[in-house]
């Protein structure tokens, strides 16, 4: 297999702010496979909170450019086996892996989804992403893009302010995300008034380690409580089970669809819910998150809805919150 790497800097829509950080440009490296004519794209963006950076991921993707064109390509799981002898970072491993099984359903001409024998009867519908601002411009965003699921970041000092305020311009459902700034007591007290105002559930209200904190929301918390902090990897799916509802994971910080299949399959054993999020991802990105949505209860795979600019074209999401596929195979993804 041939490789190519292609550096874009994806600039949003509007500055995007959750509790710990804010940005205008979101940095991604886009991978390409290519075998025979066919071509798969991966996708990993640069995240400073896990310490990966553009750079960093092609050195290590580059070192890795000989064994490649040696390599006997057949299916993405094997050759996943074969790379986890190169201890990649995690998203330097997503990327590829997202390549890998788009080049594999253009080899087979046929959708992921299909290949793995489900349907998109039922699928979940992505919430759009309100990012922390001003109550004014957070509604400014909310009027901007009519949708009928949001998850609005929080992590001020007027939280529930913030929802009130928001649920008086829209009946959709709301999900919350505090990005790890609320204390246990917060989270608390907070879920009583959100669930009032017809929240469906808090996201990683706590750090990611305070599992004392975890305990006491499942015993008193009002609404369901999802991880995502606190569950990146494999193993951390049955040390969150007993303090979380549900778990979000996120390809890039779990290794790509081949480790994220194993968590969905692992929590639905445990009686979690499972949502899949992404990390500001183009097209690239969503296109394979999509490929996951009959194996999901929830989704947030808004990431190419927030760009001023998209790089590719794949799955798209109309202004009524529908997914359209393409009749491409593997993820659909095609570059622009």
């Amino acid at each position: 297999m041939e490789l190519r790497l292609l550096e874009y800097q994806l600039e949003l829509k509007h500055t995007f702010t959750i509790a710990r950080e804010s940005t205008d440009i979101q940095d991604t490296l886009i991978v390409e496979l290519s075998l025979d004519g066919h071509h798969g794209y991966g996708e990993a963006t640069s995240n400073p909170y896990y310490g990966i950076t553009i750079e960093g991921m092609k050195s290590e993707l580059l070192e890795l450019q000989e064994a490649l064109l040696e390599y006997s390509f057949e299916d993405p799981e094997q050759f996943y086996l074969w790379l986890e002898q190169f201890k990649l970072s995690s998203f330097a491993l997503c990327a590829l892996d997202l390549a890998a099984y788009d080049l594999w359903g253009k080899i087979h001409q046929k959708p992921l989804y299909e290949l793995w024998g489900t349907t998109l009867d039922q699928i979940p519908t992505t919430n759009f992403t309100i990012g922390i601002d001003t109550i004014d411009k957070m509604k400014a965003k909310l009027k901007e893009q009519p949708w009928p699921i949001y998850k609005i970041k929080l992590g001020t000092d007027k939280d529930v302010e913030i929802v009130k305020s928001l649920r008086e311009e829209t009946d959709a459902i709301f999900r919350v995300d505090a990005n790890c700034a609320w204390t246990a007591q917060q989270c608390i007290d907070y879920s009583k008034e959100l669930k009032d105002l017809g929240v469906q559930f808090i996201e990683q209200p706590l750090k990611a380690d305070n599992w004392e904190g975890m305990q006491q929301l499942k015993e008193h918390s009002q609404l369901p409580i999802i991880a995502d902090e606190s569950c990146i990897v494999e193993s951390d799916v049955v040390k969150c089970a007993p303090y979380f509802d549900g778990i979000n994971i996120k390809l890039t910080k779990c290794g790509g669809i081949t480790p994220a299949k194993r968590m969905i399959s692992q929590a639905k054993s445990l009686g979690l819910k499972v949502m899949i999020g992404c990390m500001t991802e183009s097209t690239v990105g969503i296109s394979a998150i999509a490929q996951l949505l009959p194996y999901l209860d929830y989704v947030d795979m808004d990431g190419a809805l927030l760009l001023a600019k998209d790089i590719a074209k794949g799955v798209y999401i109309d202004s009524n919150a529908v997914i359209h596929y393409p009749k491409l195979g593997g993820s659909g993804v095609a570059l622009l």
